[in-house]
């Protein structure tokens, strides 16, 4: 793929870029019908919106299988041939992953909730009663950040909906589960990830209450933590090191002040998406647009250039 930091990048929203079969919804074929003309315009890497299986609770981010494609999306072959046929054109394709969590309907949450430990062990479970939660945290969707299970006594933790459980990074064995698919896709010709809110994945141990009343959303214990960049250097030794690829994170709750963290010296992340210029837009919600400040772009872009946090901040 040859430097990633010289490459155009272009994504593909899957659902809506080129139906193949007529269904309404696009499709793996059409990425491939398509690639002659994003040739043209010069793609270098293609990044496409989730295509694994999925219940579709959060638009495909609730992954079902890492290791399959959903039959609404093609088949296992039809990807083959989109990795082959973007080959040929020199054009890379780089995958979009979650790895905070997985959808409810994984096969590894379901031996969870078969009360296999081992796989209990793969999730946030807390030991509880119905009517003691773990913690007052609250869920990016609403409502609280825990489910009850009945039948095994325990809460498990869904920082977004109820159907995407957490997953639990203090165990090796994930983190080695997880690795081992990636490095699986790497080998049949991916050439790199983007990973969706990747800097989530380490929580605080304690798992204190947030502070307030209520569900209380509380970034200050699930973002950024000081375990993250243990994490993303194991996964850099073990995934990327000594290939020819990308990682991008979708780091959720970056400022200018952390986002040298996990950048700055090269054993992290490549790069990451940086929120500031693209909410700098809106007032107290997305949907609450202000007019564009241009002194106010250059200096989160002044900040970006020239500014280098400390690694650990």
């Amino acid at each position: 793929m040859g430097n990633f930091k010289n490459k155009v990048v272009y994504q593909v929203y899957l659902k809506s870029f080129c139906d193949s079969n007529g269904d309404g919804e696009g499709d793996l074929k059409g990425i491939t019908s398509k690639l002659d003309y994003l040739q043209e315009l010069g793609v270098e890497l293609l990044w496409s919106t989730p295509f694994f299986p999925s219940p579709q609770r959060d638009n495909g981010y609730d992954v079902s299988d890492y290791c399959a494609v959903d039959p609404r999306f093609g088949t296992m072959e039809e990807l083959e041939e989109l990795i082959a046929e973007a080959d040929k054109r020199n054009i890379g394709l780089m995958f979009d992953m979650v790895f905070n969590h997985t959808s409810t309907e994984h096969e590894l949450f379901q031996k969870a909730l078969a009360g296999d430990e081992k796989y209990q062990n793969y999730y946030i479970f807390k030991d509880g009663t119905p009517d003691k939660i773990p913690t007052n945290w609250a869920s990016k969707f609403g409502g609280p950040a825990w489910e009850y299970v009945p039948s095994r006594g325990k809460w498990y933790l869904h920082l977004f909906d109820v159907t995407q459980a957490d997953l639990n990074w203090e165990n090796p064995e994930l983190r080695q589960e997880i690795c081992g698919m990636m490095n699986r896709w790497l080998d049949r010709g991916v050439d790199g990830f983007r990973m969706d809110v990747i800097s989530l994945l380490a929580k605080d141990p304690q798992l204190p209450d947030g502070k307030g009343s209520g569900y209380v959303f509380s970034p200050e214990y699930f973002a950024f933590q000081p375990r993250l960049h243990d994490y993303l250097r194991e996964m850099r030794m073990a995934c990327f090191d000594g290939r020819d690829c990308m990682c991008v994170g979708e780091t959720s709750f970056v400022t200018t002040q952390n986002a040298g963290s996990v950048v700055d010296d090269g054993r992290e992340l490549d790069m990451l998406f940086q929120f500031d210029v693209m909410d700098m837009d809106g007032g107290e919600t997305k949907w609450d647009a202000r007019p564009f400040d241009l002194m106010r772009f250059k200096q989160i872009i002044s900040c970006l250039l020239y500014t280098s946090p400390s690694p650990r901040d």
